[in-house]
């Protein structure tokens, strides 16, 4: 890796597909150097050629976000390469063990703790120094509207009715909360830290069963990124999905 002095320099974990390679190439298009974070190096690499085709500076990280080694050796690189780090997008996230109270799979929300909010937070930790190098850095935690606990139990929200495993929603609850204490830490700093809301993206993680697109997910990560001076910490940002209009963005109740 070498440092591009000029450009700013992205971290996307879980970039080598669905919403977390379209924010990547978002963040490229918009003249960023992207770092592909990806557990598999395979996958990775093929992100990373597809992105480069696509005129996108794109450099493969494997990442684990599990893996304290792993980690620790991502910020080393990062580190060596460019000597901060501008954006970092945590979007790598797991949801499995759907089913319905009673029979909820522990180890699958075990599984979803480490990945969704656990990985979270020890990225975030690891690559603070670097955050704090860059001018004013932007930190965006891909969150979901069904961990708000104010929509959810609106009685005239889509997810009123929602009954389910509480396994997902609550990592990505436990995210917002992150978020929160995130932004609190750094309020004194020009780091914004904030959570993005995608909304329900056709992508691997639901069987594609989703009715938007990775690309307007991403573009919810995209706008956190890549906020000015004057722009909120601390929020639930992103798509609405209780507005008439299908492409209404706005702040979520947490």
């Amino acid at each position: 890796m070498t440092d591009t002095h000029d450009t700013k320099v992205a971290l996307v974990t879980g970039a080598n597909r669905g919403i977390g390679l379209e924010t990547a190439r978002l963040l490229g298009h918009e003249g960023m150097t992207v770092l592909v974070g990806a557990r598999d190096t395979g996958r990775g690499a093929e992100a990373e050629r597809a992105l480069r085709e696509d005129g996108v500076d794109a450099r493969v990280l494997p990442l684990d976000v599990t893996d304290a080694g792993s980690v620790a050796t991502a910020v080393g690189a990062v580190a060596d390469g460019f000597g901060r780090l501008d954006v970092l997008v945590n979007n790598a996230g797991v949801a499995e063990g759907w089913g319905t109270i009673g029979g909820t799979d522990l180890a699958a929300v075990r599984r979803m703790l480490e990945v969704n909010v656990v990985g979270v937070m020890a990225v975030t930790d690891a690559f603070l120094p670097l955050l704090r190098a860059s001018p004013a850095a932007r930190v965006v935690h891909v969150s979901s509207e069904i961990g708000s606990m104010g929509a959810v139990t609106d009685p005239r929200g889509p997810f009123h009715d929602l009954v389910a495993s509480p396994g997902y929603p609550l990592t990505k609850a436990a995210v917002n909360m992150v978020t929160v204490m995130h932004a609190r830490a750094l309020r004194d700093t020009p780091i914004k830290v904030n959570a993005a809301n995608p909304g329900y993206c056709a992508t691997d993680l639901n069987g594609h069963s989703g009715t938007r697109t990775a690309e307007q997910g991403a573009r919810v990560s995209l706008h956190l990124a890549t906020l000015p001076e004057d722009g909120p910490s601390g929020v639930l940002w992103g798509h609405l999905a209780a507005a008439s209009d299908p492409e209404s963005y706005g702040i979520l109740p947490w």
